[in-house]
């Protein structure tokens, strides 16, 4: 049984100043979905350095937003100024959590639950453990640490963390990631809100699928990193092309430098490539800008909002989730909620069955994912089935499916602490 009341621990969150990637999307839609259900959720987070320190979110949670003082220094973003944070984290947030949150809970005598988010808190799971049983309340408290992906696996004293929390992983691949440094994981999966279920917005959807002009169009989200597999995405354009098919792939990438690298393989293989710029809010001039843009390769450099996003994912012929090193792959399962057809890596999507609710490339060779988007050109039902497959797929993975399964997993671990 998950506790009433719990504290959930991430540099990323729901501001944009730290969404930055899968984990803001994960702890924002978890602490909806434990709000929505109930639960009295404390989500700690590096936001905004100009909003309120703390403020209500959705409904049952509360944004806490630390280290304001050093993010008011590097306006970036959430890991600008990452070792200050860290060490402000771990030093600020184990006595507050354990006094403010811990002590109250057992003096109720009720239990409150911790889940820490990748390896800048790992080092302050470790630190709860030790405040929590100086204060003799360890007993009240059940510690997660989970891992989405294996960056900073190197920076962790592992046999001190297995000791302090129990460790969680998204999927069984990262389960697997886990067991190569000698810890053995409970895998709870990431899940998805319920309102995806419902598809993208409509309106958008035709806007954005009128705007590619019946030419094939594919979308590729996600950081500029060589794990994303951009190079495959880019060969596999250029070959699709030279088979005669006037294809262009939609590009919204970070600011990471591996981008220059992406462009220049661009124009290697003969692909011009445009930028798709504007500040506004409102997405019809995203739809016009699109419209406009001519050249095989769009850049697009701007911030879309969620349902502009997904309304994209439906709009293209597919979207390119194919990262040679994926932990989860929930950009996959929201293009399946979406009404779009996704191709994923073979890695942590287990959800993806291949050509039954999704492609799956098995290689980084842009020639195998060049020869499945020729396929789907040349066989419209193959999509449709596609696109049907995935929307039921999607259902299986709600925030509701999920949180039974973490509750299980807690009696578990709660069990063994006894």
């Amino acid at each position: 049984m998950i506790p009433r009341q719990v504290a959930l621990l991430s540099f990323e969150g729901p501001d944009r100043y730290a969404l930055i990637g899968g984990l803001a999307t994960r702890v924002t839609q978890l602490a909806r979905a434990l709000g929505g259900g109930g639960h009295d959720v404390q989500l700690f987070f590096v936001g905004d350095p100009n909003a309120a320190p703390v403020e209500p979110g959705d409904p049952g949670v509360t944004l806490r937003r630390w280290s304001q003082w050093i993010s008011r220094q590097h306006p970036r973003n959430a890991y600008d100024g990452e070792p200050g944070k860290i060490h402000d984290w771990e030093v600020s947030l184990p006595p507050w959590i354990v006094d403010q949150l811990l002590v109250p809970a057992q003096a109720r005598g009720e239990r409150l639950l911790v889940i820490c988010e990748e390896w800048q808190t790992a080092n302050v799971a470790i630190a709860i453990d030790r405040t929590a049983r100086e204060r003799g309340v360890r007993s009240a408290l059940t510690l997660m640490w989970n891992a989405n992906n294996t960056y900073g696996f190197e920076k962790i004293h592992w046999a001190t963390l297995t000791r302090a929390a129990a460790v969680t992983a998204v999927s069984k691949y990262m389960k697997f990631e886990l067991a190569l440094w000698g810890v053995h994981a409970l895998v709870i999966p990431n899940g998805i809100d319920e309102a995806l279920l419902d598809g993208a917005d409509p309106v958008q959807t035709k806007a954005i699928h009128d705007a590619f002009g019946g030419k094939p169009s594919y979308v590729k989200v996600g950081r500029f990193d060589p794990d994303k597999n951009w190079l495959q995405a880019i060969d596999a354009l250029a070959d699709v092309r030279a088979a005669g098919i006037d294809a262009r792939l939609i590009v919204r990438g970070g600011k990471e430098p591996y981008g220059d690298v992406v462009f220049a393989r661009a124009r290697e293989r003969g692909l011009a490539v445009s930028r798709l710029e504007y500040e506004g809010s409102d997405w019809r001039e995203f739809v016009a800008l699109l419209a406009a843009a001519d050249t095989p390769v769009v850049h697009v450099r701007a911030f879309l909002d969620g349902p502009t996003l997904y309304a994209l994912y439906a709009g293209a012929d597919v979207v390119l989730a194919n990262s040679g090193k994926e932990p989860f792959g929930l950009v996959g399962l929201e293009v399946m909620a979406a009404g779009g057809v996704v191709v994923c890596g073979a890695t942590g999507e287990e959800y993806a069955e291949p050509f039954v609710n999704a492609i799956v490339c098995d290689t980084g060779d842009g020639r195998e994912l060049a020869t499945y988007l020729l396929a789907l050109s040349a066989d419209p039902k193959l999509a449709d089935q596609l696109r049907a497959s995935g929307a039921e797929t999607a259902a299986r993975y709600t925030w509701k499916h999920v949180l039974e399964s973490l509750g299980r997993k807690i009696a578990y671990v709660d069990a063994i602490a006894k």
